[in-house]
This record gives structure tokens, C-alpha cells and sequence, in this order.
């Protein structure tokens, strides 16, 4: 649970860190909110590939290493130089940071919230800002010139907007928001709704692997890398508020409801 008012940023490695599922991630999508010179450094850090989608990208600056000579025509898109020293004064601490993280010591954002209240006493938190630096300057001259990292980032998020507008549509009751006073209450009513999208999701891949074995049953060809497009996200074949029939619902222990045969007319 993360309170509205709260930045989203110190968070994304939580969800990396701790998800508690056995995927290996290697790259992360996320919003301009998810996105921090802090995060950069430590994404990169924990190898992990972090792909945000950054607005107002024209307005952002390059960092090149201090003492290196600039063409003419890119001064317009160069910041402040990356400060070397600083990173070199804080390397061991911030690896011993990294270390923490990977280990489970502590929460990442626990500790970027710490780094953030005392950055110009903490050398921790500029050495781990300037490596930061360096990696949004990588990250954005290869979003600038790969196409297909672009459409990954894009798709990625498109994905999570679904299950957004899905976890919407099932939390009818109050309109979506969550009145509970206290956290145990609230992660109640988060882990409810959690619940629900999974049951959804795991019955639409269920029947999308029936319905993918029954074309493939019938001589249609069904690539497997088209079916990295399909996302079993949908929802409006379910009867969200309920009109319960016992006598067509019921099945027998392990069976399952035949699929349906659906025809399609081409456009005139």
C-alpha cells in the first residue's frame, strides 16, 4: 500500500526487489513519476534494464564527464558536467547500499526516503545522484535512436494500463476508492481486489490456452511469438455485478465450460 499524496519513484524497486514471484526481470517500464536520477543508479546497479517514459523529453539535459570538449552544435542539449570525484568519495558506501538491497536488509524506499531528507549532508546520496545522471544520459541517447525500445516501453505500459482500467472496473462498490481509516484495513481491501484480478487472469489464460490448442487441433497455424501480444486482461465476458445462473454455471469436479464457436463477417 502506498499513500496517494507519496511519490511513486522510491517504490519501483520495491516491486523489483520484493515482488515475491520466481520471474526474472530485466527491464522495467514505468511513467515519468517512477523516474529518478536515484533510481537510474540503482537500477543500474542491481541489473536491472529501467525503461521510463519520460515527458517533456526536449527540455532534458545530457551529462558528459567533466574536462571532455563538447561540439558546438550539442551545447544547447548538455547540462552540468558529471562530477567523477563525487562518485569516487561514495562508490563503497553506495555498493554497500546495492549490497543491502539485493540482500533484503532494508526496503529501497525506506532508504531513498532517508537519502532524499539529507542530501547535502550524505555523500551516499550525490555519488548515487551523479551515477543516476550517467545513466538517464545513456538511457535517453538510446531512446532517441532505438525504435524498438520505444514500442517495448510503450507496449509494457499499455499492459499495466489495462490491468489499471480492469482492477477499475471490478471495484464498483464506493466508486473505487478506499474509505478504511487504518493500513491493516486498507492492505485487506488491496489484497481483495488483488485476488479477484488474478482469479480473472488466471481463468482467461486457461481458456486462451483451450481455444489456442483447439485452432492449433484443427490444422491453424498459431505462431507462439504472436501470443507475447495477447494479454488475458479482458474482462467484459464477465459478469461483474452478478446475474447468477446455478443451472448453466455448473460443471462437474475438474471439468470446465466448452468454449463457444464464434463466427466473424468480413466489412463489406
Amino acid at each position: 500500500m502506498i499513500s496517494a499524496t507519496t511519490s511513486e519513484a522510491p517504490h519501483v524497486l520495491d516491486g523489483l526487489l520484493h515482488h515475491g514471484t520466481k520471474l526474472s526481470i530485466h527491464e522495467h517500464y514505468t511513467d515519468t513519476g517512477g523516474a529518478t536520477d536515484h533510481v537510474f543508479g540503482l537500477c543500474h546497479l542491481l541489473g536491472f534494464r529501467f525503461v521510463p517514459r519520460l515527458r517533456d523529453l526536449k527540455d532534458r539535459r545530457l551529462a558528459t564527464m567533466a574536462g571532455l570538449e563538447v561540439p558546438s552544435s550539442l551545447q544547447p542539449l548538455m547540462g552540468r558536467p558529471i562530477r567523477a570525484d563525487v562518485v569516487r568519495q561514495g562508490w563503497d558506501e553506495v555498493l554497500h547500499l546495492a549490497a543491502s538491497l539485493k540482500a533484503g536488509t532494508v526496503a529501497p524506499s525506506v532508504m531513498l526516503k532517508k537519502l532524499s531528507a539529507y542530501k547535502r549532508q550524505n555523500r551516499v546520496h550525490l555519488a548515487l545522484q551523479e551515477i543516476g545522471r550517467i545513466e538517464r544520459s545513456l538511457f535517453t541517447l538510446d531512446w532517441l535512436e532505438s525504435p524498438d525500445l520505444r514500442r517495448r516501453c510503450h507496449v509494457g505500459l499499455n499492459k499495466g494500463e489495462a490491468r489499471n482500467s480492469m482492477a477499475q472496473a471490478i471495484f464498483a462498490h464506493k466508486q473505487g476508492r478506499i474509505t478504511d481509516r487504518t493500513f491493516e484495513n486498507q492492505s485487506y481491501r488491496a489484497s481483495g481486489l488483488n485476488l479477484v484480478i488474478a482469479a480473472i487472469v488466471y481463468w482467461n489464460t486457461l481458456y486462451m490456452g483451450r481455444a489456442v490448442e483447439h485452432l492449433r487441433s484443427q490444422g491453424r497455424i498459431v505462431p507462439d511469438e504472436l501470443l507475447t501480444h495477447v494479454a488475458p486482461l479482458g474482462w467484459r465476458h464477465i459478469s461483474l455485478t452478478g446475474d447468477y445462473l446455478w443451472q448453466h454455471a455448473a460443471t462437474g469436479a475438474g471439468q470446465q465450460r466448452p468454449l463457444r464457436n464464434v463466427r466473424h463477417r468480413d466489412a463489406a
